[in-house]
């Protein structure tokens, strides 16, 4: 055999080498779990129904049946403590009130934090007990709490989710055990969660992870394991039954970009968590936060006539920014529309103008700019001064 014959030989025996090793690595890599920051090519998730939400926009950055009616466990709780802590915001209920369990709720099964018929807890208290927990005989005591009744209450959360928009999501209970006619999807899920988020209290709750309850003699522990195992994540609901298997709505955040996770029907324990890191891999990989303004940032000033005070700070509504794939965050500029003057009275929170982001100086989002305060109109003699300052 010549020496160019041999040298072919050698180059196809190592050419088969190598390649049995990449198919060999592969089928290792495949059975191995995925690990937090491993970024799959193709995202696939054995969820029964998924989805990565960016809530600035609203939008879905991926999905998997994110319209499919299902049973969502204790995830329901997250309508629950909405409904709580928007009562607290609104001045009707305070953190301090003193709050009775019911025969009703002491007779929840599942998930408590055991309470006995005449127990008091203060109003925090059993939030925590929902949130962390995912207590069902806490939420029937808040749920009585605010609307009197558990029905009460149930009605106002679907009239809620009605308020939201959301066609496929009602509530039968206040806690997610199995019920018919009992459903969400992923996709309305995720918008409950964002909602949630717009009060510093639901954040507060829903990203704690531990609480000593009665003194100390009972241990809250949150069950969104997500706050300690991965980077970023922040808030959220666990929840199981056989019926509705391991459900998980979540939010993650990491340099200015802010995802949402929904995930319902997973079969194997622990699996909504580690499904949520590796859809959550996916997004933070491929998506980027380009943040304007944050919101209540001050954008201006706007002229006030005939008030008391002759202009008014204006400030951003809400969160100014977009989620683009990254490679594409370049190009965004930012310019505030305000009229040249507004005539007094001006009501703090009053909508005054926009704070507008281009993309290629095209606009792709509009913000709402309020003043920040009060400006009461000015008396007629207090305006007349001012003609006479304006003429000398």
């Amino acid at each position: 055999m010549s020496w160019k014959k041999i040298i072919i030989c050698c180059l196809v025996f190592i050419f088969a080498l190598s390649g049995s090793g990449v198919a060999a690595a592969e089928t290792t890599a495949a059975k191995k779990p995925a690990k937090t920051g491993a970024v799959p090519a193709v995202l696939e998730t054995t969820a029964a129904a998924a989805i990565l939400y960016d809530p600035l926009s609203g939008k879905s950055l991926w999905e998997k049946e994110p319209d499919q009616r299902l049973p969502m466990a204790s995830v329901t709780k997250l309508m629950t403590l909405l409904l709580a802590v928007e009562a607290v915001e609104n001045g009707g209920f305070k953190l301090e009130d003193r709050v009775v369990a019911s025969e009703n709720a002491w007779e929840m099964g599942g998930s408590q934090i055991y309470l006995e018929p005449g127990e008091e807890m203060s109003f925090w208290e059993m939030l925590l007990a929902v949130g962390l927990q995912s207590a069902n005989d806490g939420s029937v005591a808040v749920a009585e709490h605010i609307a009197g009744s558990e029905e009460a209450f149930v009605q106002a959360m679907n009239e809620k989710a009605q308020a939201l928009g959301l066609a496929d999501t009602h509530f039968v209970n206040c806690h997610g055990l199995p019920a018919e006619d009992h459903y969400t999807t992923a996709r309305d899920m995720a918008v409950i969660l964002k909602e949630g988020m717009k009060y510093p209290l639901f954040r507060k709750i829903t990203a704690m992870k531990e609480f000593d309850l009665r003194g100390g003699a009972f241990k809250l522990w949150n069950t969104n394991k997500l706050l300690w195992w991965y980077d970023g994540a922040d808030a959220g609901k666990t929840g199981w039954t056989e019926e509705a298997k391991y459900c998980l709505a979540s939010s993650a955040e990491r340099d200015g970009l802010r995802l949402i996770c929904v995930v319902l029907g997973v079969s194997e324990p622990k699996g909504h968590f580690n499904e949520s890191t590796k859809i959550y891999n996916y997004g933070f990989a491929r998506f980027k936060a380009v943040n304007m303004a944050q919101a209540g940032e001050k954008a201006g000033e706007l002229k006030v006539g005939k008030g008391r005070s002759t202009s008014v700070d204006v400030v951003t509504a809400e969160k100014a920014g977009v989620v683009v794939p990254r490679g594409e965050e370049k190009g965004f500029s930012a310019k505030v529309e305000l009229p040249r003057q507004i005539d007094a009275p001006v009501r703090k929170g009053q909508a005054v103008g926009s704070y507008v982001v281009l993309k290629n100086d095209q606009a792709v989002l509009r913000v709402k700019l309020l003043a920040k305060e009060d400006v009461p109109k000015a008396s007629f003699l207090k305006q007349m001064e001012r003609v006479v300052d304006g003429i000398f």
